[in-house]
């Protein structure tokens, strides 16, 4: 029989192989169990990865009596609730200093000349959400499962998925562009090639510099947290935004000016920084192809980026049209959007770090005879007994608090008072709650669905629903002032 005792150990034999078992009151792990999964993953007839497991899984199981095991629960629950809001305070007030900016810029002369800046605001913005909340949610279930213990475990894993970023950063920065420069063309049937190399060239600018810094914010706020004992899944998303709007927002804004003043007098300028990112590219890719932690997703991880992108886009093609029709709209979409990606993104990854920890890829409760854990109603998400019902409600608790907070600083800081009418707050409120809940109920089935196909949610899963976060909360906010113009609203005005 097993000792509890915390130091104990115990060799077993499973197969030719001898696995020793660390024992403490809680949890057993098994350290070398990618060679016991693998073998199971061979003889699947199902698996689509040659036996190769998408990333690091780990068994785990629980010794603890069933009222120990209960009250860590509530615990962990608590701690998420304390963890989360402080992040997501600091977060979204990042978010409404990039609305106060965008609301600012939107009337600079480059925005009013290149229209296409403001198509590609949103996919540049959500970039956070394609690469630097995907990379906070791989490194903190790396972290959790005590793959970022030792200074070389996290110079290996950090340096490689920094570089990883930016081959995706340059390359979806590319993408977005031309996608933008594609949808303002379909709308007035003229193309400028100067707008053009301008445009392409402040978003690869943009892109590859915020994502350089929000990526090395992103993995100091891991591994401080894992010093602190703090779950790196709570806080890491939410940090990784509070800058990330603000720093691209300034990026562009710079960059687009600088590039636009050159226009007519340096030509040459917007075509070689291109040159320049195009010629550096192999080198990020043959970096991150050499490294074992990233070479797999530097194949794979490619489809959720390139998909989430043109939906962000896509968000801001509405988000242009909004901007010209209403005043002030400009100032909530960043607040609006940030909120509902952040909290989807936390909710992403205590979904997936639990899945890495409790089951085997392509296994779910059901293969238990279980009840499935992948199609469930609404009521079962947000009113369940389970610890992901639990954490949807706590999220969801923060959805108005939290708004209220955002908008009325974004009114005192603009108007010089806090005077907002009661049919606009509820207006953007019932807005805002319909976009999280939709995004926290579409992150569990989707999640759920990627594991069972053995797909790695910490590389596919928060470019989706960030992505879907912006669209949606770009066209509930559009019906909101839509609605409330027709209404009367005191707060909603056409631009002249």
């Amino acid at each position: 029989m097993l000792s509890k005792d915390k130091d104990a150990t115990a060799p077993i034999c499973l197969g030719e192989e001898v696995v020793e078992l660390i024992v403490d009151p809680i949890t057993i792990q098994v350290f070398n169990y990618e060679k016991v999964v693998k073998e199971q993953l061979v003889d699947d007839p199902g698996d689509t990865n040659g036996g190769r497991l998408p990333d690091v899984v780990a068994e785990t199981t629980m010794l603890a009596d069933p009222a120990e095991v209960v009250q860590r629960k509530d615990e962990s629950y608590r701690a998420m609730a304390i963890q989360v809001f402080i992040p997501f305070l600091v977060a979204g007030l990042g978010m409404v200093g990039a609305g106060l900016v965008l609301d600012v810029v939107q009337h600079w002369s480059v925005f009013m000349e290149v229209k296409e800046l403001m198509i590609l605001v949103p996919a540049l913005l959500g970039l956070k959400g394609n690469l630097e909340m995907t990379l906070a949610s791989r490194l903190s279930t790396q972290a959790n499962l005590g793959h970022m213990d030792t200074p070389k475990e996290q110079w290996s894993m950090i340096a490689a998925n920094l570089t990883l970023i930016q081959c995706q950063a340059i390359v979806v920065g590319f993408l977005g562009s031309v996608a933008a420069l594609i949808m303002e063309a379909s709308k007035t049937q003229t193309f400028n090639l100067d707008h053009a190399f301008l445009l392409i060239a402040s978003s690869l600018v943009t892109a590859s510099i915020a994502s350089f810094v929000l990526g090395l914010i992103t993995a100091a706020v891991i591994v401080f947290s894992r010093h602190c004992n703090i779950n790196p899944d709570n806080v890491a998303t939410p940090i990784a935004a509070s800058l990330g709007d603000i720093i691209s927002l300034a990026l562009l804004s710079w960059t687009s000016t600088h590039l636009y003043h050159a226009v007519g007098k340096q030509d040459w300028l917007a075509p070689l920084i291109i040159s320049g990112f195009v010629l550096v590219t192999p080198l990020w890719v043959w970096i991150a192809k050499k490294n074992k932690y990233t070479h797999e997703v530097l194949y794979t991880g490619w489809t959720p980026v390139v998909i989430a992108m043109m939906i962000s886009s896509s968000g801001g093609f509405i988000l242009e049209g909004m901007v010209a029709r209403f005043e002030g709209f400009a100032v909530f979409q960043p607040v609006i959007n940030g909120v509902g990606g952040n909290l989807v993104a936390v909710h992403a990854s205590r979904i997936s770090t639990s899945l890495h920890r409790d089951f085997q890829p392509g296994m779910l409760d059901e293969e238990e005879g279980g009840q499935s854990r992948v199609c469930i109603t609404p009521g079962q998400s947000f009113f369940g007994k389970s610890l992901h019902a639990r954490t949807s409600r706590v999220l969801m608790a923060m959805v108005v608090p939290g708004h209220l907070i955002f908008i009325y600083t974004i009114n005192y800081i603009k108007v010089g008072n806090g005077n907002m009418s009661p049919l606009f707050v509820a207006g953007y409120l019932v807005a805002a709650q319909l976009q999280v809940g939709l995004l926290l109920y579409i992150a569990f089935i989707m999640i759920h669905w990627m594991w069972k196909r053995r797909i790695d949610p910490d590389n596919s899963a928060i470019p989706y629903l960030t992505a879907l976060g912006d669209l949606l909360g770009i066209s509930l906010l559009a019906m909101a002032f839509g609605v409330l113009y027709a209404l009367g609203d005191d707060d909603i005005y056409i631009t002249e």
